[in-house]
């Protein structure tokens, strides 16, 4: 099996564990779903599918040498999600925190891979909790396997590159060779968080969308269950409803901006997600807010402004 990543480029899978879980329905599953969690024609940033994602992941931890169990680790991370990823959160949690997928993770492990898994003589309990794996999972704002792919793919793919090929696995860390290169991502980072992760226009889409959810459960078009399908599948089902409500708020949706739109006197929080990375300085590992004041800054009035919310749009 052959994979090709427009960031990471070709690798080979030869691996018969790795090449079944690719080639399962909940890996394939995931070509359907939106990693931004709405389809674009109610969205006005290009997206691209949970299962790039997941691919880029454990093309990213293979590249950097880690072992094939915490490469499927990194294949399987996102595999619990549901139909609208994060949105779902907003339905039934937080939009705050958005750590619905967490929650339910190792169980929905256990219910649909374990038969793969342990066929392969993997420990399925220790690939299932992400805390095992340094590389492919860290606390904000550590640089971790999931946060790079995820800040790559939406940066130039030429600097994209660039970037990747500047990481380097020191300490069981991922890290920078370079401290320009570091402070290129760390920043690019940080504008989608404030123009697009935590916008305006996700914050009013993720709200609306959940709206209409809501509606459609209260109402019995859909159930909790539906939410295991995919995006296409779950919006035809509430789209094809005769619900007056759900048809407007879906047709809020289409505008492709809502800059020019009156806000709400309501505040919605999204998660603040960043990412302060170490590089590497005469050998030794070193946090870039620790040595760069501008940068520490930018952190400090990015963060500020998040905990004061957005107001979302009149809907």
């Amino acid at each position: 099996m052959i994979l090709n990543d427009k960031i990471y480029g070709k690798v080979e899978i030869t691996s018969a564990a790795l090449k079944e879980l690719i080639n399962s329905k909940v890996l394939q599953r995931m070509k359907k779903m939106n990693q931004f969690g709405i389809p674009d024609k109610y969205y006005p940033f290009k997206n691209y599918s949970r299962y790039q994602h997941s691919i880029g992941v454990f093309i990213l931890l293979k590249k950097l040498g880690v072992p094939e169990e915490e490469q499927i680790a990194g294949l399987l991370h996102d595999v619990s999600h549901t139909a609208f990823s994060h949105v779902y959160d907003w339905v039934v949690g937080s939009g705050a925190t958005e750590d619905a997928q967490d929650k339910i993770h190792e169980k929905f492990i256990v219910s649909n891979l374990k038969a793969v898994l342990e066929k392969h003589n993997l420990n399925l309990k220790k690939i299932a909790n992400h805390k095992n794996f340094k590389l492919l999972e860290r606390d904000v704002p550590m640089l971790c396997a999931d946060r790079i792919d995820y800040g790559l793919r939406e940066m130039d793919l030429k600097l994209a590159k660039k970037c990747f090929e500047n990481l380097v696995v020191k300490d069981n860390k991922i890290v920078f060779k370079d401290r320009h290169l570091a402070k290129v991502f760390a920043q690019a980072f940080l504008k989608n968080q404030i123009n697009h992760w935590g916008g305006l226009e996700a914050v009013s889409r993720y709200e609306i969308l959940s709206t209409a959810l809501k509606i459609a459960l209260k109402e019995k078009i859909i159930n909790l269950k539906d939410f295991w399908s995919t995006d296409d599948k779950l919006l035809s089902k509430i789209s094809k409803s005769k619900n007056p409500e759900i048809i407007r708020l879906l047709k809020i949706l289409t505008n492709k901006s809502f800059k020019n739109f009156p806000k709400s006197s309501r505040v919605k929080h999204k998660k603040f997600r960043y990412v302060d990375p170490n590089f590497l300085k005469e050998e030794k590992i070193v946090k870039l807010s620790k040595v760069d004041k501008d940068f520490r800054k930018e952190i400090l009035i990015a963060k500020k402004e998040n905990s004061k919310g957005i107001h979302p749009i009149k809907f």
